[in-house]
């Protein structure tokens, strides 16, 4: 079950190692501006490896049901699917559910567990796979990796480095679990974060807090849903920035080192890539060059 590009390597993996009997993920939904249906990246996978797949609105619809049922899976492999599992669906497979959850557990439970670390100016986060219960990312656990968040690494870089980390974790432990030798073990009572699903306005930029808070919010909502502010009346989206030294007004806007820059609550903001509305990507020198009201 799983929907969204970190799934995928996980299907990947398991239809490789085992039989895949079928598999659950998202409706097709309305995307772009003609508002066109687009599958979910797992269904387009799936249908390349000639795997059934079914699209519930919500799993506890009786087709869905039933159709879980007929294919009786000894295993349910989660990730990222984006809906709650009731206990009818925890308790059908003879090895229950067990989900990738990409943070290290109890740290980062919810729906947008990496966006959260690189938010927080974590050092290090990772996969923890985990048999999953009735709470929302509460049950015991099986195995955990660990690597570390650079500097540079965006919510979209890491996303990819776990998916296939989680992928890689799963094959390992599958086995050992399987068989009985390995046993979950219950989650830490203490250190429990939660990460709640992203909205739009999460991308919103305020310069009243620090230019190193502000950066990681810059990678921390790429690739979605983005970072910007409000320039001259519409949203100027910002793809990647850096911080200097300096004191400016929160919110003045500057030239510093041939780029745009921002005042903010402690430090300057550099922006080094920037996509102005109706606009593709660019660099901040180029912005620079036809925004010749950036200072206004």
């Amino acid at each position: 079950m799983g929907s969204p590009d970190f799934s995928l390597s996980a299907l990947r993996a398991l239809a490789s190692h085992y039989q895949v009997v079928g598999v659950v993920t998202q409706p097709d939904r309305a995307s772009g501006r003609g508002r066109e249906l687009k599958a979910p990246p797992v269904k387009l996978l799936a249908q390349e490896l000639n795997i059934p797949v079914i699209q519930p609105q919500k799993l506890r619809e009786p087709e869905a049901m039933q159709q879980l049922q007929s294919w009786n899976p000894e295993l349910i492999v989660v990730a990222a699917f984006g809906q709650i599992l009731r206990k009818e669906v925890l308790e059908l497979p003879q090895y229950g559910c067990i989900n990738i959850h990409a943070s290290l557990l109890p740290r980062g439970r919810g729906a947008a567990p990496i966006n959260a670390a690189v938010l927080a100016g974590d050092e290090e986060t990772g996969v923890t796979i985990m048999k999953m219960d009735v709470g929302l990312d509460t049950g015991p656990m099986l195995s955990m990796r660990k690597i570390r968040i650079t500097p540079d690494d965006t919510a979209g870089s890491l996303l990819q480095a776990l998916s296939t980390l989680g992928a890689d974790l799963l094959i390992e432990t599958l086995p050992a679990y399987i068989s009985g030798n390995l046993i979950p073990q219950p989650q830490p009572t203490e250190g429990a974060t939660y990460a709640p699903m992203l909205k739009k306005e999460d991308g919103l930029l305020d310069f009243n807090h620090p230019a190193v808070d502000l950066e990681r919010r810059v990678r921390a909502m790429n690739p979605w849903p983005g970072a910007w502010f409000q320039w001259h009346g519409a949203p100027l989206k910002i793809h990647k920035a850096h911080v200097e030294q300096g004191q400016a007004e929160a919110g003045k806007r500057l030239v510093e080192q041939n780029q745009p820059a921002v005042g903010t609550g402690s430090g300057l903001l550099i922006l080094d890539e920037v996509q102005p509305p109706g606009k593709k990507s660019m660099s901040g020198k180029a912005f620079l060059s036809g925004a010749r009201d950036w200072l206004e």
